[in-house]
């Protein structure tokens, strides 16, 4: 089945307002002069960033999606933003269960499943974050933690309209690590069967599923080119323009 490939870019918790202005800027100018891309760009900075760069990249095929979400609508949730806020801001998607977000605030699938459910409940797209650790993957385990990722984290109303996948394996985050093209596509593809019991065959197989972890322009071509991977979710490589639109072009956005 044919899905139009997606690249995202995660700025994690970097960017100034005038650099991540810059940065934006940039990178739809380079959108703009080579046309009409194969695929969808989402930019997903820092939510202090959002408004701005939402101003930005506007009726350049660029989306904008934020990096969390709570899971209530509103209340007594000190620093953190709902879903309707995102919506009201322009966002299109948000992230939720990365895994810096596991690790360093002890997210839970079940927790990453009510965000998910939340975000879908105001119209927002999720890109939900999967991936084993590096013990993990020694110890043989990482199409299962994969899949029970997904049975837990992927929300009962889920459909490829408003979710994306992303497969990160913990390891190769900024590490400039990756898998073999074999270890991605034996994931992607258990991934896609997780995703076929939980919504059934048919619009599973409409469901994109992204690569991340060390995505840069010279690994590209063969990652986004394996079955199953849909696109990129780029992380370090995205703060740099002209690296990210190489990125897409060297994955066959153009």
């Amino acid at each position: 089945m044919q899905r139009r490939k997606m690249i995202a870019g995660n700025w994690k918790m970097n960017g100034l307002l005038e650099d991540g202005v810059m940065l934006a800027q940039n990178f739809a100018n380079l959108v703009k002069s080579n046309g009409k891309p194969q695929c969808e760009f989402v930019l997903c900075p820092p939510a202090t960033l959002l408004f701005s760069i939402k101003k930005v990249v506007r009726g350049k095929h660029i989306a904008v999606g934020a990096q969390d979400v709570h899971f209530a609508e509103k209340g007594a949730h000190t620093g953190d933003i709902s879903a309707p806020m995102l919506k009201n801001l322009g966002c299109t998607y948000v992230i939720v269960g990365h895994s810096e977000r596991r690790a360093d605030h002890g997210e839970t699938d079940e927790i990453v499943c009510k965000k998910a459910a939340a975000a879908h409940n105001a119209g927002l797209k999720t890109i939900i974050c999967i991936g084993e650790t590096l013990a993990e993957r020694e110890a043989g385990q990482a199409v299962e933690v994969c899949r029970q990722q997904i049975a837990a984290s992927v929300p009962a109303d889920s459909i490829a309209l408003n979710t994306v996948i992303a497969y990160e394996p913990i390891w190769a985050i900024g590490t400039g690590k990756i898998p073999t093209p074999e270890d991605v596509k034996a994931v992607h593809a258990a991934v896609r069967s997780a995703l076929e019991k939980k919504m059934g065959c048919a619009e599973a197989g409409k469901v994109r599923i992204l690569y991340g972890g060390s995505v840069k322009p010279s690994n590209a071509g063969e990652l986004l080119n394996l079955e199953n991977v849909d696109g990129a979710l780029v992380g370090g490589a995205s703060l740099n323009a002209q690296d990210f639109f190489d990125i897409a072009c060297n994955g066959g956005c153009y």
